[in-house]
């Protein structure tokens, strides 16, 4: 059985010449957390899997992505580096790649341009192409209305799931369970799947929409999203198949350290890399 892997994901904002890392609830309410670099180093010493990094406002803003943050990064850090926000063409993925990053996570420019995907995959390999869908609920009153969307049934009611773009700044009508498996066709390599209902809120992951997305694909999600404490991440492992974790809250201001959360897991019989 394959390990699961433990993520943290530091989300920058590059208005600072030094880069930002910060935190929000529900895509808003922005805190600071820290310095890129210095906190990938940690987590890396720490036993992190693999290390993301978003740039939440290249995309809006038209910024390029963050290399010089990467190669800082790189010199340090010798884990998988994903490096998402702002990536349009195959120039700005190469760049990034040849600052030290492993993997590119693509949003925007994949729903504005889906052949983008394949064109990723075809160049750097589809284990190089993630595919980040940030995800919203919407409650499903006429089903009559939603006849081309996945509906999924919760406790609170039944669901669709709308992808957003820019940061989640716009809202895009396609249903996100489709499109995570219009991507697979593609060639992604990897989705990151992301409640933007739960994103900060640590109230624990969105199962119904992660197990929704991973029952119909074959290939690697990650669940992302609302992680407050170790016993979250038990149960997404637990209640769906997902191959890993991502958080950050928790890990960026100490509440819970990764060494505590693998311990945790482990004890629990969750196959994970010490």
């Amino acid at each position: 059985m394959l390990c699961k892997r433990i993520i943290p994901c530091l989300d920058c904002d590059l208005a600072y010449p030094e880069g930002r890392v910060v935190k929000g609830v529900e895509f808003k309410q922005i805190k600071y957390a820290g310095i890129p670099w210095i906190l990938a180093e940690k987590y890396y010493r720490e036993g992190a899997d693999e290390i993301v990094f978003l740039d939440i406002t290249a995309s809006h803003e038209k910024r390029e992505t963050m290399v010089r943050v990467v190669e800082k990064t790189a010199k340090n850090v010798f884990i998988p580096i994903t490096v998402g926000g702002g990536i349009k063409s195959l120039k700005d993925a190469r760049r990034v790649f040849k600052a030290g990053a492993d993997k590119v996570s693509i949003n925007t420019a994949a729903i504005k341009n889906p052949k983008f995907v394949s064109d990723l995959s075809r160049y750097f390999g589809s284990q190089a192409c993630v595919v980040a869908i940030d995800a919203k609920r919407r409650r499903v009153d006429d089903p009559s209305q939603v006849e081309d969307k996945v509906v999924v049934k919760t406790p609170e009611g039944e669901f669709w799931f709308e992808c957003s773009i820019y940061g989640g700044r716009v809202f895009t009508g396609i249903d996100a369970i489709k499109w995570a498996m219009k991507v697979e066709e593609l060639g992604a390599g990897e989705i990151l799947l992301t409640s933007m209902d739960r994103d900060g809120t640590k109230e624990g992951y969105d199962i119904y929409l992660t197990k929704a997305v991973n029952d119909r694909l074959h290939i690697p999600v990650i669940a992302s999203g609302g992680c407050g404490k170790p016993e979250h991440m038990l149960e997404v492992f637990k209640e769906t198949d997902v191959s890993a974790a991502l958080a950050a809250s928790i890990f960026h201001y100490n509440t819970y350290p990764i060494p505590v959360v693998k311990r945790f897991l482990k004890e629990k019989g969750v196959p994970i890399r010490l």
